[in-house]
């Protein structure tokens, strides 16, 4: 198999066992639930974090459509399959109607399949029966009770109202606006984010931060009153893009830092956000990306025991590892990787596809090429400390000339 052909048989190996149980209704039933010791209420939440996390990957790729090649034919048969998983996923009356709201875990997986209808509206959203488009948008709508942690958590949230508002619902932009100038306050530096007030070195920015913070702005960054930069974000993401490609290894391993590593290959969301959206940085060409990446997915798509004797994902990092799972990770979480697929979006004609093999940039490095090293431009407009020196000398001027008033008055008398 070439590469993309490649790509389209990982789809199909995460996708079988999900979609064909829930056309069939029987994904409750069928489904294992593996966990770590002390996971939350996994049968609950296992089911639709599967199904978000696995059209949020694989939407843009739905989104071609039928050109009449033997993948477009067999894109709309996944399209069918994931509007019918829609369906029984949100239909109250379905065995498998999934938890919008009763755990503070619906927030996040609500989110991730909101995320998959901004994605691919017209293959998941405007294709949709009425009767589907009305219970998806009223179970999307259950899980905006659930007040979000101070972390990465506010841009769950802020998809949900984003996803409301692309349905015609009703939606808050107040709740919007203070998700992203909250969001934008934790901004650190070289293209990260803290994930909330507090910087954790782990690959939160590009699971959650940067592809979903990209989405939520170009829906709605046309509306001065959000007064968040599209182009200043999108510089950071383009940064952190270019730090992840230099990350992968010559041999396509990734560096096993942080939490949330059962998520495989969705550790690249950001570098894969920036490919299908052909915003890679001057320096990185769409082959080397497409090279590093295949490598790396098969690293760990191939490791022994990735998947159980029905074909469901186990919790690991490069094969079977229970050990590195956390209480809020079950089988459905482990579907995350979809996320690493996104350029599969990209038509077969596009040079990521198209263009000869290439070097990544670390096999450059350790052959021997003759490769320039980065030189970072500041832009003092991002640093964090200017925005936080202005709200404190607000305050000083306030006590200041409230000192000075009181002063006197107390004269006069």
């Amino acid at each position: 198999m070439n590469d993309r052909e490649y790509w389209v048989d990982v789809t199909r190996q995460l996708a079988d066992p999900l979609l064909n149980s829930l056309e069939r209704r029987e994904l409750k039933t069928t489904m294992p639930i593996e966990t770590y010791p002390g996971a939350k209420d996994p049968k609950i939440s296992s089911p639709l974090e599967a199904l978000g996390r696995l059209l949020m990957g694989i939407g843009p790729w739905l989104e071609l459509g039928d050109d009449g090649s033997p993948e477009g034919t067999l894109r709309t048969r996944y399209a069918i399959l994931a509007r019918e998983a829609i369906d029984a996923a949100t239909d109250p009356s379905s065995p498998d109607r999934m938890d919008f709201q009763s755990t503070g875990q619906a927030l996040v997986d609500s989110a991730i399949l909101a995320h998959a209808i901004l994605r691919a509206p017209k293959a998941l959203w405007e294709t949709l029966p009425k009767r589907v488009q009305d219970n998806l948008a009223n179970a999307l709508a259950e899980c905006r009770a659930i007040v979000p942690c101070q972390n990465n958590w506010i841009l769950f949230s802020a998809t949900v109202e984003v996803a409301l508002r692309k349905m015609g619902r009703p939606w808050s932009p107040m709740r919007l606006r203070h998700y992203l100038h909250t969001m934008d306050r934790w901004y650190v530096g070289d293209g990260l984010y803290g994930d909330g007030p507090v910087f954790a070195n782990d690959y939160y920015n590009s699971f959650v931060i940067h592809p979903m913070l990209l989405d939520i702005l170009a829906e709605v960054g046309d509306r001065n009153y959000f007064g968040i930069d599209y182009g200043r974000v999108l510089g950071r993401a383009r940064r952190y893009a270019e730090i992840q490609e230099r990350s992968i290894s010559p041999e396509g391993a990734l560096p096993v830092v942080g939490r949330s590593l059962a998520y495989r290959f969705g550790i690249l969301h950001a570098l894969a956000w920036m490919t299908l959206k052909d915003k890679l940085p001057s320096d990185v060409t769409p082959a080397q990306v497409r090279c590093a990446m295949t490598t790396v997915i098969r690293r760990h798509i191939e490791a022994p025991n990735t998947f159980d004797e029905n074909g469901w994902l186990r919790i690991g990092f490069c094969g079977a590892q229970p050990s590195i799972g956390e209480r809020y990770i079950s089988t459905g979480s482990l579907y995350f990787c979809a996320a690493g697929l996104l350029p599969l979006g990209l038509p077969e004609s596009d040079p990521f596809w198209s263009d000869p093999s290439a070097l990544w940039t670390s096999q450059k490095f350790y052959s021997g090429v003759d490769v320039s090293t980065e030189h970072r431009q500041f832009d003092s407009s991002e640093l964090n400390f200017l925005p936080r020196l202005s709200r404190i000398s607000n305050k000083l001027s306030i006590l200041m000339v409230t000192r000075l008033t009181y002063g006197m008055l107390r004269w006069r008398r």
